[in-house]
């Protein structure tokens, strides 16, 4: 089994959702597919996968995404990552 990769853009992008006062958890670690980073905001769950500027999402992690009831946005920069939380861009 690999070891978790954290792709280069995951701490601009916690650290920009932690400034919106939004609580992160990352969950890179986990790995087996699991999505990067869990996300609450106003009340809301949200799931995210952070990816480099042409990063891809890899065969586990699109079946992990298939496989959960949520709807997971791969994200690539901080900007991303807000509007998929907010709707808005920052």
């Amino acid at each position: 089994m690999r070891n978790a990769k954290i792709d280069r853009t995951h701490a601009e992008v916690v650290q920009a959702l932690r400034a919106c006062g939004y609580g992160v958890q990352s969950l890179a670690t986990v790995g087996k597919g699991c999505p990067d980073l869990l996300v609450s905001a106003k009340g809301r769950w949200y799931v995210l996968e952070v990816k480099a500027e042409k990063g891809k999402v890899r065969e586990l992690q699109a079946t992990w995404h298939g496989q959960h009831c949520a709807q997971v946005h791969v994200v690539r920069t901080p900007e991303e990552a807000v509007h998929a939380v907010t709707g808005e861009t920052r």
